[in-house]
């Protein structure tokens, strides 16, 4: 661990305990091959991508780079990620 104390230790885990299991969500969200992907994998095909975000109307639009080989996988986990939930149904 990082340090000798007990509470920076405990932190330190719980962050890098949330940071696998979003990854891993996100590898799972995506599909593909990705879904089975380690940790540097996702790191260097989903995290680290060459893009670049434009803002029209107030919405982002996330420039992908041509010939890009995840693309569809990403383009599933950000349609997936930025889609609004489906609306509370009430008396449930």
């Amino acid at each position: 661990m990082p340090s000798g104390l007990f509470q920076a230790n405990a932190a330190w885990l719980t962050i890098a305990t949330i940071a696998h299991n979003l990854m891993r969500a996100a590898a799972v969200i995506a599909g593909g091959d990705l879904s089975r992907a380690r940790a540097p994998s996702l790191r260097t095909k989903l995290i680290a991508i060459p893009a670049r975000i434009a803002r029209r109307a107030r919405n982002l639009i996330l420039h992908l780079p041509d010939g890009w080989k995840w693309r569809a996988e990403f383009t599933r986990l950000y349609d997936t990620l930025a889609s609004r939930p489906p609306p509370a149904v009430a008396g449930s």
